[in-house]
């Protein structure tokens, strides 16, 4: 289990090789909200995503053989680029199980950073037995999406580095897909802002992770039908579910059609491009579905990664 002070050994491990990303404000939405607003803006980090973070903090923990033997990851697409970006930097073989679906754009730049890529059909395949069967194989590595301590670690110094610049906040709110980036996000703010509530944000069509906190117990799904590509995952991972359990307050939903608006938002107003996942935690804030009238809320937009027809239709 990642414990808070793993994320600061990663953003010490990850210095000079992930971006410091920006931190955005925006007068418009604080009065609009009657809140301070900090978006972190993991659009304009390595890859386009919070992803790699992960991606590169769980390479860096390799031994040499592991190196040498190279690593696989499932993905339908941030952690794919990722972990083939991170793999080249740090020369390291990298194959990916990929949806066949997965957004043309995620797709080509994970096989433009050098890595294989083994396609299957996400309705129909599990990515994860595809997966250990290739590790099992080659002799490779896994390193999952979410479920895994280096990479929770890795995901949770966006956070970090958001409360190192603002200073502790009232709430912070995450995407929620697997819940890596939800489950660093809480160990970074129990370093830095202990008073601070954590929310995780999923697509209404695929609440596991509501379901699963409500349940007391890990809930599966189908996969669900969203715009929210970086988020139709089925289930939440072991240690996921653990550490939200205890360091999350609890998880809200948003529709897609609230992402759409939310994406039209950002670009007018604050000129940033956001995929439909990384608008998550803003749609909760700037559609209403959390109050954060009269406090200092944190916001992280976790990648910009958007087929750009899509966009062009949003």
């Amino acid at each position: 289990m990642p414990e808070p002070e793993d994320v600061r050994s990663a953003s010490v491990r990850l210095a000079g090789l992930a971006h410091r990303t920006p931190v955005l404000t925006s007068r418009m939405f604080d009065q609009r909200l009657g809140a301070e607003l900090f978006f972190k803006a993991e659009t304009f980090q390595r890859s386009g995503a919070f992803k790699f973070r992960g991606a590169a903090n769980a390479i860096a923990r390799l031994s040499d053989e592991q190196r040498r033997r190279g690593v696989v990851a499932f993905s339908s697409g941030n952690h794919a680029q990722a972990m083939a970006l991170a793999g080249r930097l740090a020369g390291v073989p990298v194959v990916i199980v990929m949806p066949a679906d997965a957004p043309a754009i995620k797709r080509a730049a994970t096989a433009g950073y050098g890595a294989e890529i083994v396609s299957y059909d996400r309705y129909t395949e599990d990515r994860q037995e595809i997966g250990a069967r290739l590790a099992a194989e080659r002799g490779l590595t896994l390193i999952p999406p979410f479920n895994h301590p280096d990479i929770i670690a890795g995901q949770g110094t966006a956070a970090l580095e958001l409360l190192e610049e603002t200073g502790p906040l009232d709430i912070l709110l995450a995407p929620l897909g697997g819940g890596g980036l939800l489950c660093g996000t809480a160990l970074a703010v129990a370093l830095l802002s202990p008073g601070c509530t954590v929310i995780g944000v999923e697509p209404e069509a695929g609440n596991d992770g509501q379901q699963s906190l409500a349940a007391e117990r890990i809930v599966t799904i189908p996969v669900p039908q969203t715009l929210a590509d970086g988020a139709q995952t089925t289930a939440l991972g072991d240690l996921t579910f653990a550490m939200m359990r205890d360091r999350v307050a609890k998880i809200v939903t948003v529709t897609d059609a609230q992402l759409l608006r939310v994406m039209r938002d950002l670009a007018e107003r604050m000129k940033v491009v956001v995929e439909p996942t990384g608008c998550l935690a803003a749609a909760a804030v700037l559609e209403g579905v959390v109050d954060v009238r009269g406090k200092r809320a944190g916001i992280i937009l976790s990648g910009g990664n958007v087929d750009v027809s899509l966009y062009g239709r949003v």
